[in-house]
């Protein structure tokens, strides 16, 4: 089945298209995304009374998203009778793996298809103490960023709810973060063994390799508005994956309109891909900036809800060679930052190259001298250590695979990998 591309009237502007789940086959709905009231309301149209589909969706809603099983038959506390009456109309999915990599730094990249065979990717990057997961909101990416790969990509359609927290599921698979016993508990007994019990009431999002997920993946969150908050929502629920708000960052090229909502209904930290200082620069490489422009934009930072000092908005500027990388480009974003009261963070991000790019990046000096700039102003300007590079996985480099391999090498290279797993 497949899907026609997402109709946008320009590079900036796409028109919202709501979009139900494709069908499956086999006509049973997944569960994959869905919030707890959500699973209620589905358990009711399958005939459960409103008591029954209430316990139901609670037991369902743990075992989902706090132990990460897949299988109704391996959750313990549904009766025996239940668990076929579940299965037959019910399914847990998962992303569709195509490929998986591992960069030579630790760095992990799945490039993963939709059920209407379209690809997007996710990016794990590891450091000494936190994990990030880099996780997509769209099949490609309507804005056109000239520095960015995957702005290189037409917009396809928004990522489902499901095919959103589908990637932080997958994640903690790869990973092994589940609970004891988590995510193979078929055979057990009826009742929990205490210490199992123990494990599952000590489980926590801290001390876990996947510690914080930043929505700066393929396409723009905030063109995806619903689907991205009611994922979150999913993510952050404290019965379930409960990863704190704090942990979690949305990217934004600057859907001005779209910023207080998210500060509002989502919560979570905002990152601002800034990357230019001047309208003519911004106008070029950032074109949404011929809509909504820097000063329109700093205005709606500076409104942003829960901001404050000790949660300041991230801005990410990709250091480009004799574009955007001069002293006075430093020292104008120091003024526009103070002229504004920002609560500011600002990421030097080293260019990333890709084929046919139109950029080349900034010498090591002269991104050291930007920061230092930066830096004497009180303004905090880390150079971010480029991640990934190697697999395609670093900053700005994200682009499906299957545009640079026929979709019949990739489905090869997927019977390849299947067959070696025997």
């Amino acid at each position: 089945m497949s899907t026609p591309l997402m109709p946008i009237p320009g590079h900036f502007d796409p028109v919202p298209l709501p979009r139900d789940v494709t069908p499956r086959a086999d006509g049973r709905v997944d569960l994959m995304g869905l919030s707890r009231q959500a699973i209620i309301d589905v358990f009711a149209a399958a005939t459960l009374d409103p008591r029954a589909a209430k316990l139901r969706a609670k037991q369902v809603f743990h075992w989902i998203y706090h132990r990460g099983v897949t299988d109704f038959a391996a959750m313990t506390d549904i009766a025996k009778t239940m668990q076929p009456w579940l299965t037959a109309r019910f399914v847990i999915g998962r992303p569709e793996v195509v490929e998986a990599q591992a960069s030579t730094d630790g760095t992990r990249k799945w490039l993963l298809r939709t059920a209407d065979n379209h690809d997007y990717e996710m990016v794990f990057i590891p450091d000494a103490d936190r994990g990030t997961l880099c996780v997509s909101s769209q099949v490609g990416c309507t804005l056109n960023c000239r520095f960015c790969h995957t702005g290189t990509m037409r917009l396809v359609r928004n990522l489902t709810p499901g095919e959103i927290v589908g990637q932080v599921m997958l994640a903690r698979d790869a990973l092994g973060e589940w609970p004891k016993a988590g995510g193979n508990m078929a055979g057990l007994n009826d009742e929990l063994d205490e210490e199992d019990e123990a494990t599952t009431r000590d489980y926590s999002a801290d001390g876990r390799l996947l510690t914080n997920i930043v929505m700066m993946g393929m396409g723009e969150p905030l063109y995806n508005f619903d689907n991205v908050r009611d994922a979150l929502k999913v993510v952050m629920d404290g019965d379930g994956l409960a990863l704190s708000r704090r942990r979690i960052t949305l990217s934004t090229s600057g859907v001005v309109p779209m910023m207080a909502r998210c500060g509002d209904e989502i919560g979570v930290n905002l990152a601002v891909s800034l990357h230019a200082v001047t309208k003519e620069v911004r106008d070029e490489i950032v074109p949404i900036n011929r809509k909504f422009g820097i000063e329109e934009l700093l205005g709606a930072c500076a409104a942003y809800p829960r901001s404050s000092n000790s949660r300041r908005i991230t801005f990410e500027y990709v250091m480009l060679k004799d574009k955007n990388d001069s002293d006075a480009d430093a020292r104008e974003l120091v003024r526009l930052l103070k002229e504004y009261d920002l609560p500011a963070k600002v990421n030097l991000i080293p260019f990333n190259p890709w084929p046919g790019a139109p950029y080349e990046c900034s010498t090591p000096e002269r991104i050291r001298s930007f920061s230092n700039i930066v830096f004497a102003a009180g303004i905090s300007a880390p150079i971010r250590t480029p991640r990934g590079r190697d697999i395609d996985a670093a900053c700005g480099q994200l682009k499906t695979a299957s545009e640079r391999k026929s979709r019949a090498e990739m489905d090869r290279l997927a019977d390849e990998k299947q067959a070696a797993l025997g």
